[in-house]
């Protein structure tokens, strides 16, 4: 027998377990599956499906570095199987490396994959590496190949809220309900997609599944917080702040969240300022910063209306760098002891090295926008390893910031808004953020760091607009105005809002609630601000 038709037996008498060890693996018998696997590649080291059957199973059991490496063997011994890139990427996504990631979905993609998890596992790495209008071409795929899947329905349906398409959204997320009505995910995103009325609202279906004993907070986490928005859209604000608290508090219970570990980054942060000297000198990024749900992804939105300035997204490109530069032994990118250490930094390293990372999502020398909110904690490091950056802080006021910091249904596996269970807790979060900035506008210079207040960019859009641009040092565009036309996709809490006009119907919403607030407003008199 020739060598070729050797290696056509051993792979023919390998595939039969490999099924069986896939079936193993999609019933959750993870023993057994990984005991095929590895008695196929005794007879055959080079079995590229078993090497991938086994990453899934490091995947699937949190170990994404050990995945990225089952992955990478297994494109190298079958470098046609566009699941085993597809999956690569994903556990590249989950390891940060958002360039490789993409890449991974790029070659996945030219191989014309035919199965719907792998089509939706392409869609995944596009999403979560910013590239929102070529996931939608592969969720479409996907679901149209299993429309019983509720979760290919659930993807497509965030992707086309994220470019704008909020009837192909409501369609995909009814699908994804008609699917499995307990998909708690897909309740939560379905009501904040459009305004809930007395005519049209869910409410019935929502309050008999909200159960607050389960084990996992999550889905009362997420059906507490539809009910919260259908309340408020039908104008019962005391029952929509009821139903928050009712859903954060199983949340909060399970969380190891001490309000210590923030006041100690804040107090770390502070200390990361100095003269911007010997950065990197390139003026490209311009860092919108500030508390989530006050105003950042609007100006993000209004920026990259110009048609020099493009939007990056929300990177943590910049935190992610730092921590791997400082190279501190602590598990979280973003503590006391790394921004302490991020001080003794190669400055001008680390500019060059955050420009370099944003690539292809921006191009060499076009200004570019990074609206991470949490960047207003590195605004200090910010300023000294690219001194010609701009820095937009936006803010809003104090209880109009709690509140809708406390309405947001953040990533649950994002332990930075951990404070968000809590009104108080939030406030106090508030009260940090205050100072801090204060601290960056007495330490920084007034034409690398500014402010806006929401209030007043509703107030004077024209004007406050020319302010931004002229800070930014960008010649004037009309169309920034029309923000809301902006067709670029956005993937935040704030998809939907952003592609209306200015309205100032959310200022002063906290006063609607009425003696329910009171927890944060003590905390926030306490600290010296009152509220407006």
């Amino acid at each position: 027998m020739n060598a070729e038709a050797f290696a056509d037996l051993t792979a023919q008498i390998a595939r039969e377990p490999l099924e069986v060890a896939e079936m193993h693996l999609l019933r959750g018998a993870y023993r057994e599956a990984h005991a095929l696997c590895m008695e196929v590649l005794k007879r055959d080291p080079e079995a590229g499906q078993a090497w991938f059957l086994l990453g899934v199973l490091a995947a699937e059991h949190g170990n994404h570095a050990k995945g990225a490496e089952l992955f990478e063997r297994a494109t190298t011994l079958d470098p046609k199987s566009a699941r085993a890139h597809a999956h690569l990427g994903r556990a590249l996504v989950a390891l940060n490396q958002q360039e490789a990631a993409r890449q991974a979905a790029d070659r996945a993609a030219a191989l014309k994959a035919r199965d719907a998890l792998t089509l939706d596992t392409i869609g995944v790495v596009y999403s979560r590496t910013g590239f929102h209008d070529r996931a939608v071409d592969f969720f479409e795929k996907a679901y149209a190949l299993d429309p019983t899947s509720a979760s290919f329905a659930y993807n497509l349906a965030s992707a086309r809220q994220f470019i704008g398409d909020f009837a192909g959204a409501e369609s995909a997320y009814a699908a994804a309900l008609k699917l499995d009505p307990g998909y708690y995910k897909a309740w939560s995103s379905r009501v904040a997609l459009a305004k809930q009325t007395p005519a049209a609202n869910f409410v019935s279906e929502l309050e008999a599944l909200f159960d607050p004993g389960e084990e996992d907070p999550d889905p009362a986490l997420h059906i507490g917080h539809a009910l919260a928005k259908s309340y408020e859209d039908l104008g019962d604000h005391p029952a929509s702040l009821g139903w928050l608290n009712k859903a954060k508090a199983g949340k909060r219970r399970q969380l190891a969240y001490d309000p210590a570990d923030d006041a100690a980054i804040f107090a770390a942060a502070a200390r990361t300022a100095g003269e911007g000297r010997g950065g990197h000198p390139s003026n490209e990024p311009i860092f919108v910063v500030g508390l989530p749900r006050t105003g950042t992804t609007l100006v993000d939105r209004i920026l990259s209306s110009h048609r020099a300035v493009t939007s990056a997204g929300e990177l943590s490109n910049f935190a992610l760098i730092a921590k791997r530069m400082t190279d501190t032994p602590s598990n979280r990118v973003l503590d006391a002891e790394t921004l302490g250490a991020a001080t003794g930094l190669d400055m001008a390293a680390l500019g060059q090295a955050y420009v370099d990372s944003t690539r292809p999502l921006t191009t060499p020398g076009g200004r570019f926008v990074d609206k991470m909110p949490l960047n207003a904690l590195y605004a200090g490091l910010i300023h000294r390893a690219l001194p010609n950056a701009r820095i937009v802080c936006l803010r809003r006021g104090a209880m109009d910031s709690v509140l809708s910091n406390y309405r947001q249904l953040f990533a649950t596996g994002f332990s930075y808004y951990n404070y968000a269970y809590d009104l108080a807790e939030t406030a106090r979060y508030y009260v940090l953020f205050d100072r801090l900035v204060a601290h960056w506008r007495a330490t920084l210079p007034p034409d690398r760091f500014t402010e806006i207040a929401y209030e007043d960019l509703i107030a004077d859009q024209e004007g406050e607009t020319r302010r931004l641009l002229a800070f930014c040092d960008l010649d004037w565009d009309e169309r920034c105005l029309a923000f809301h036309e902006n067709p670029n996709p956005v993937a935040t809490a704030s998809s939907v809002q952003v592609r209306s006009p200015l309205h100032a119907g959310s200022i002063g919403r906290w006063r609607r609630y009425g003696e329910a607030v009171e927890p944060a407003l003590a905390v926030l008199r306490a600290a010296g601000i009152e509220p407006q």
